[in-house]
């Protein structure tokens, strides 16, 4: 497998539950900020692991001498290599921590990892200045989307799908309410389709 064999793979737009929203500027009476799409580093390293989970490592090396916390990344996917600089935050998350994954993120997008994201016209929204976050997170357009989530119900469906990947609820009560969402997602998704089955 060569890196040319898995590059739509890698390009291909998150799930919108995955993509966040952090402020590119905020307004003076910080009631409205300017919102940059982003993943977080364990999207990356999902994505990669989903691809070629034994053909890619991370590798990062302290920078000395600067003001915040910086690494040099390095980010190796079948063979083929990309660099790049991490920096760290303001504040309390200003770790080498924060720095290592921002240089994987920055690292990803030399592989067309996120780099769609780029693309999203600048959006100004509500900030809640106490929360650090906006007040609604703005709707992807259409082709930011993963194509499962480009018809009515795909999202919710594939959040869904996503949460049962890591922990299936033990109690019966529990398994029956994710059944019954899951089947009004697929139900959105085939509106004109038979609604046939029932919880267990």
């Amino acid at each position: 497998m060569k890196l040319s064999d898995v590059q739509k793979r890698l390009q291909a737009p998150f799930p919108a539950h995955l993509v966040g929203w952090k402020p590119g500027a905020i307004s003076k009476d910080r009631t409205r900020a300017m919102l940059l799409a982003h993943i977080d580093a364990r999207a990356v390293q999902d994505r990669l692991d989903a691809i070629c989970p034994d053909a890619w490592s991370f590798e990062v090396e302290v920078v000395a001498g600067t003001r915040l916390p910086t690494v040099k990344g390095r980010l190796t996917v079948l063979g083929v290599t990309r660099e790049d600089i991490g920096e760290a935050p303001e504040g309390d998350l200003g770790t080498l921590k924060a720095a290592a994954s921002d240089a994987l993120k920055r690292c990803a997008v030399h592989f067309g990892i996120g780099r769609y994201l780029y693309d999203l016209p600048k959006t100004w929204a509500d900030w809640d200045d106490t929360k650090r976050a906006p007040v609604s997170s703005p709707e992807l357009p259409d082709w930011a989307r993963p194509d499962h989530e480009r018809t009515p119900g795909g999202a919710h469906l594939m959040q869904a799908m996503e949460q049962l990947r890591y922990e299936l609820p033990e109690d019966l009560d529990l398994q029956r309410e994710v059944y019954k969402h899951l089947k009004a997602a697929l139900g959105s998704l085939h509106p004109s389709a038979p609604q046939t089955g029932r919880a267990a």
